[in-house]
């Protein structure tokens, strides 16, 4: 294995110091992109065949590799479907520089995994433009990654500060899920529902603790401070970038299909899709497993009060969709495309009342 400045540098280049690792069994290959990325600032360290390239990912945690697909000992393909089957580096971005530039390589190479595909010779302008274009990929997929993080750590803290929402969130970006699916909501409209579910009681971390264990009947002073949490929980999740899908579901799950709910008295099909199947959800899931001011109903009374609500409280048409898809999730039957990592959580809750 070649090593040419391992490890970081700050760079005053465009590179900034990343570290690429460049795998290529051709020496002269390797010096040229080792010439070019050096001048730009970047780090390099050269590994001449797959199983080598495989332990300098390990050992030096490279930011981007540039991968010849003919490689001795482990091929390209070979090398891209491992690091694709690592979760530490499944996002690791790899460009394919290589002589092969039929139309069938390069399939093969990016159904490997590989993000990009570069032919030989190549021009150091466009190579270095690629390059540039993974690493603000890249880039979005760490930032999502911590708004994921940040999304599951404040689902956490308003469980931790409710004792009856414990699971409650979980259940709700679930089955939420599940309806959104069934009325044909997909890719970022679909995520938008889990999360939305998942976080629509976040504003609760600025309701005293006192009131969300309240055992009786609030009195109206108490109502107001409870009706702010919508619109708490809009502004505790407006930093996060994904939030312009999901923060209108926090703050209008608690409007009616008649117009009389809160924060903003919304009406009818002015109530956001989303927030009109979370509402149904969780009026379900608090008829079914109680709260401190009411006691645990059966499912089949649960169910009766929500058809009873039609055109009133919820959307008339969604009520339907919902009891229609918990009964199927409780038969096992799954949905007809792949729920949102988020709406996986918790597939179920303790029993309720019978």
């Amino acid at each position: 294995m070649d090593n040419a400045k391992a490890g970081w540098w700050p760079g005053n280049g465009a590179g900034g110091g990343a570290l690429v690792l460049v795998v290529d069994d051709d020496p002269t290959q390797r010096q040229i992109l080792g010439r070019i990325l050096d001048q730009e600032g970047y780090v390099t360290v050269a590994a001449a065949d797959g199983e080598t390239a495989l332990r300098a990912i390990v050992e030096h945690q490279p930011q981007l590799v540039l991968l010849d697909l003919n490689l001795p000992r482990l091929d390209g393909f070979e090398v891209c479907r491992q690091l694709r089957a690592d979760p530490l580096t499944a996002t690791l971005p790899v460009i394919v520089l290589t002589g092969h530039t039929s139309t069938d390589d390069m399939v093969a190479a990016l159904d490997a995994g590989a993000d990009d595909f570069l032919a030989k010779p190549f021009q150091q302008a466009e190579l270095l433009a690629r390059m540039r274009s993974a690493f603000r990929l890249r880039s979005a997929i760490n930032s999502l990654e911590r708004a994921t993080q940040i999304v599951a750590a404040l689902a956490n803290a308003v469980e931790a500060k409710d004792r009856n929402l414990v699971h409650h969130c979980r259940w709700l970006a679930r089955h939420a899920a599940r309806v959104a699916v069934s009325v044909g909501l997909r890719g970022e409209e679909l995520e938008a529902v889990a999360y939305g579910a998942l976080l629509h009681d976040v504003g609760k971390i600025g309701v005293p603790e006192h009131l969300l264990r309240k055992e009786g009947p609030l009195s109206e002073a108490e109502w107001k401070l409870m009706r702010r949490h919508p619109v708490i929980g809009e502004r505790i999740c407006q930093p996060l970038n994904a939030s312009r899908g999901f923060a209108p579901i926090i703050r209008h799950h608690h409007e009616r299909f008649d117009g009389r709910g809160y924060p903003d008295g919304l009406r009818g099909d002015a109530i956001p899709l989303g927030a009109r199947i979370v509402a149904i959800a969780d009026a379900y899931e608090a008829i079914v497993h109680g709260r401190p001011y009411q006691p645990a109903k059966a499912h089949g009374v649960a169910a009766d009060e929500l058809t009873s609500l039609r055109g009133l409280q919820f959307d008339p048409e969604l009520v339907p969709v919902f009891l229609d898809e918990l009964e199927r999730d409780t038969q096992g039957i799954p949905p007809p495309v792949e729920l949102p990592a988020v709406a996986h959580a918790e597939p179920g809750l303790p029993p309720a009342a019978t």
